[in-house]
């Protein structure tokens, strides 16, 4: 009788083992294609998303110099119009972000910068300047920083910018629809991110 009470109890501990064994590795390869999911869902996220505008300046330029003392200058002046072709990019390929399948967390270590590139057109009216004080490549240049520098505080407080991240929250909210269908953790920096506008934060 004690025999077959030690056959049963090692039989059902046979079992229980090799269905623990079972159970884990089901787990684990539940796990790993998880990751796989995720993995590839974060690939097809990964492109530049960009956002383009149009900008007009108009450009007055001076440049005076004085002549044995304040007595005689030498002008130089010049009206320049521009038309610039703006875009605000983000590149998600970028992207880093690391995977812990122990805690079902992806946390996402950083995002891209955005990438602001401003092609001007540049068309000069009214250019005179004195025999003494002629227009050079020092001017052109300082006209084309100028206006460039006046862009760009444009484009930072237009609605070119707010787009442009408006569509990187929407391909981030990818990120999180994937990791709440499998049960996972969405992480960035040191926040767990529940819902998009917890992304705001990034700026």
């Amino acid at each position: 009788m004690k025999k077959i009470l030690i056959g049963v109890v090692l039989t059902l501990a046979v079992l229980f083992i090799y269905r623990s064994c079972i159970e884990r590795r089901e787990e684990q390869s539940i796990l790993k294609e998880n990751s796989m999911l995720i993995q590839e869902q974060i690939k097809k996220v990964s492109k530049l998303i960009v956002s383009e505008g149009h900008f007009a300046e108009v450009y007055n330029y001076k440049d005076s110099q004085q002549l044995f003392g304040p007595l005689l200058t030498a002008d130089k002046k010049a009206l320049v119009v521009v038309n610039a072709e703006v875009t605000v990019a983000y590149d998600l390929s970028l992207i880093e972000f690391e995977m812990d399948e122990k805690t079902k967390t992806l946390r996402i270590l950083n995002i891209p910068k955005p990438e602001i590139k401003i092609n001007p057109d540049f068309e000069y009216y009214d250019v005179s300047s004195d025999f003494l004080n002629q227009f050079n490549a020092d001017d052109y240049n300082k006209i084309k920083h100028n206006v460039n520098a006046s862009l760009l505080k444009k484009v930072e407080s237009s609605s070119l910018r707010s787009n442009a991240e408006n569509r990187l929250l929407s391909e981030l909210s990818k990120f999180l629809l994937i990791t709440n269908s499998m049960g996972w953790t969405l992480v960035y920096g040191d926040r767990n991110i529940d819902n998009l506008d917890a992304f705001r934060f990034l700026d």
